[in-house]
């Protein structure tokens, strides 16, 4: 039980055009990710993300902060989005404990101490995904229902990209310094989320999959426009 932290390191874009299927899933791909009964989390190089899960059992998870971070506590100098994606389950942060049901985000802002992951049947554990980044103010800790987040639907049944977007942390929704996190549901017979595909120069963008069958796949289609690969992932 505990904490397990690790460092990971994207290939640059020159770096990018002789990676094989394995760099580029080295490169790309977070994998076991959820281990039950563990905080898991890795940062990122570009940006100082650090994205992690918690699957506590039948004892409590603590969120500890690794020497790496060099900070007193995870949140001292971050904020972080956490969203249930199991079972019922909990988050204690800073000595106010939240209730979360299935796809409930609590937004936890800079400086708060003390979160603490519980699920409610051990035997049904919550699944919580985490997402945390630098933060230059603190803005309250605040939790939301899948009903309350912005809703958006976008795309055409035409070209298979119906999707239904709920934005919880977000200029429209519950303010932060640099995240935004949402969820978007595919609409039935669409394949497509973005299209055409996109990159952020200066920001990662991460994408976490989940309720997918267990002979689904989806590609990414990565590099430039003009020396792409495809990489799969279950």
């Amino acid at each position: 039980m505990g904490t397990t932290f690790t460092y990971h390191f994207n290939a640059s874009s020159s770096e990018y055009a002789s990676l094989g299927t394995a760099g580029l899933r080295k490169s790309f791909l977070l994998e076991q990710l959820f281990v039950p009964g563990r905080v898991t989390l890795t940062a990122t190089e570009p940006d100082r993300a650090v994205v992690g899960a918690a699957i506590p059992l039948a004892e409590p998870l603590r969120l500890e902060a690794p020497p790496e971070l060099r900070c007193r506590f995870f949140l001292e100098q971050r904020e972080m989005g956490v969203i249930n994606l199991g079972g019922a389950g909990a988050v204690t942060a800073g000595g106010v404990r939240h209730e979360m049901a299935t796809e409930d985000l609590l937004y936890i802002g800079r400086g708060v101490e003390g979160v603490v992951f519980e699920s409610t049947d051990a035997a049904k554990p919550a699944r919580f995904y985490l997402v945390s980044y630098p933060a230059h103010t603190a803005y309250p800790t605040t939790l939301v229902r899948p009903d309350q987040a912005n809703q958006l639907e976008l795309g055409m049944v035409e070209k298979g990209n119906r999707r239904r977007i709920r934005q919880y942390v977000h200029p429209k929704g519950v303010r932060s310094c640099q995240l935004v996190m949402g969820v978007t549901r595919l609409q039935p017979g669409s394949c497509w989320n973005t299209m055409p595909p996109h990159t952020h120069m200066r920001r990662s963008e991460v994408y976490l999959y989940f309720d997918l069958p267990a002979t689904a796949r989806v590609a990414h289609f990565m590099g430039r426009p003009d020396e792409t690969r495809v990489l799969w992932v279950g």
